[in-house]
């Protein structure tokens, strides 16, 4: 198959290790910009993903990220945000990367080459219909993440794609791709930069959005969050505060008495 894997061409830049600190951070950073305006072409694409998702979490299915190196971390990083910013359970939201969880720290050799490894991980975690898998793939070749999709195709399972190169084997695989062309990378390949940029923005808008539409927002507030250090108590009583008419004490007492934002609050409105 031949397409033209612009995250692979030469970098817009010569002679990097002639720049001064100011300038390479200068247009590291003009890079980035571009990123944004990326993404934003790709809003459509995103829409119908996330569509799909909230339609099939509100029956009771599952989102799976499946990647290798940059791409994988990455979803693991958004996966496991979710159970502390929205109060769901940790099996709701998943991020599998290739080489498993030893490889979220250390690249595991050859561990993206495996084509079958992908549905043998989804399969570890009872993967049915019900749910929905987004492959992460910058490329759009990892061999892992292609095989998990097609997998997922031939089980009648929702596929995604979070990718950086139009008509990418990825692409073409997922059901609902979300292309992002970001461009060359400003260290030649390096697509740990903006293609890794773009798909964390990406990552954002898909859990975000879909948390809000599956009701874990209120107002623009994070009613549900766990109150797992100190930050974040204050946080929720100061939520309180701004909700029902108490002073920060009782606020306290409240979120301490019912253990949630939206708990405290709804008792205290009964």
């Amino acid at each position: 198959m031949n397409f033209t894997k612009t995250t692979e061409q030469s970098s817009h830049y010569e002679h990097l290790e002639k720049m001064s600190v100011a300038d390479l951070l200068a247009n590291i950073n003009k890079e980035d910009k571009t990123v944004p305006l990326a993404v934003e072409k790709a809003l459509p694409q995103i829409e119908a993903l996330v569509a799909k998702t909230v339609e099939k979490m509100k029956l009771g299915g599952r989102l799976f990220y499946i990647g290798a190196g940059t791409s994988g971390r990455l979803g693991i990083v958004d996966a496991s945000e979710c159970p502390p910013t929205f109060g769901v359970p940790f099996d709701l939201v998943n991020g599998l990367i290739a080489g498993g969880d030893k490889a979220i720290r250390r690249a595991v050799e050859n561990a993206e080459d495996d084509k079958l490894q992908a549905w043998i991980d989804l399969q570890e975690h009872g993967i049915t219909d019900s749910d929905v898998v987004i492959g992460i793939a910058a490329s759009g070749t990892t061999p892992y993440v292609i095989g998990g999709l097609e997998k997922c195709n031939s089980k009648n399972i929702v596929t995604g794609c979070i990718t950086c190169n139009e008509g990418s084997p990825i692409a073409l695989t997922a059901k609902f791709p979300i292309v992002v062309v970001v461009g060359p990378e400003f260290v030649t390949g390096s697509s740990r930069m903006k293609a890794g940029t773009a798909q964390k923005l990406v990552l954002n808008m898909i859990s975000t959005t879909t948390m809000i539409q599956l009701g874990k927002v209120k107002g623009n507030k994070m009613v549900d969050m766990q109150l797992s250090n100190d930050k974040l108590v204050d946080r929720g009583v100061k939520m309180i505060m701004g909700e029902i008419p108490v002073e920060y004490e009782k606020a306290a007492e409240l979120l301490k008495e019912f253990g949630s934002v939206r708990k405290a609050v709804d008792n205290y409105n009964k």
